[in-house]
């Protein structure tokens, strides 16, 4: 049996996971904050699991055969989009920079590890773009293997999901003292809403051409 459906599952859910959203965005804060960053990358990862699993066994077939179900998926990924790219906009404008700042991280509020399992189920799970990136676009994909071929590639797509969420945190918390800095800061939160504002534009022309 060829092992290559595993490494097309790695490349494709890698390609799915690595690209800035809501739960990478969460992933990198807590990092930074080095509060239970590794916790938040476990649900994170967790849930691709049972996502992927449910869009490739069966879950793509069922959405993609109502386009209600599409649409409604569709608008509410670019409206998750939008709100949480405002946000982080929001953020930036309010975090102040000045010299004596430069090279001095933030002061960061403690969060209980309850307060960061919630918040990492929400952007997680209330994240429609989640489900369009797992259930939709992987479980179509993998949909069409067969047999081992199918598990390999499930395989794949969780293999890529355990590295990048591990990877993330962990990078983000051993450089923390550098990303934590204000300017820093301000920057990653312009990109993550420009990110976030551009997926949303993506979803919106999809779906006006579909």
């Amino acid at each position: 049996m060829s092992f290559f459906p595993i490494a097309q599952g790695f490349v494709l859910g890698a390609s799915m996971i690595i690209p800035i959203g809501a739960q990478n965005a969460f992933i990198l804060n807590q990092g930074i904050k080095r509060q239970h960053h590794l916790v938040a990358a476990t649900i994170c990862m967790l849930s691709d699991f049972i996502l992927i699993a449910i869009g490739i066994y069966g879950g793509s077939q069922i959405i993609n055969a109502s386009p209600l179900a599409s649409t409604l998926l569709t608008w509410a990924g670019i409206l998750f989009l939008l709100g949480y790219g405002f946000m982080s906009f929001g953020s930036a404008f309010r975090t102040k920079v000045d010299d004596s700042e430069q090279n001095l991280p933030p002061m960061q509020s403690a969060q209980t590890l309850s307060k960061v399992i919630l918040t990492c189920l929400a952007v997680t799970l209330l994240n429609p773009h989640v489900y369009l990136d797992t259930v939709i676009i992987l479980g179509g994909v993998g949909g069409q293997f067969v047999d081992g071929a199918k598990l390999l590639f499930t395989l794949g797509c969780m293999l890529a999901s355990i590295v990048w969420f591990y990877g993330l945190a962990i990078s983000a918390a051993k450089l923390s003292h550098y990303l934590s800095r204000p300017t820093v800061k301000k920057v990653i939160d312009l990109l993550v809403g420009a990110v976030m504002w551009g997926i949303a534009l993506m979803l919106f022309r999809g779906w006006m051409l579909a």
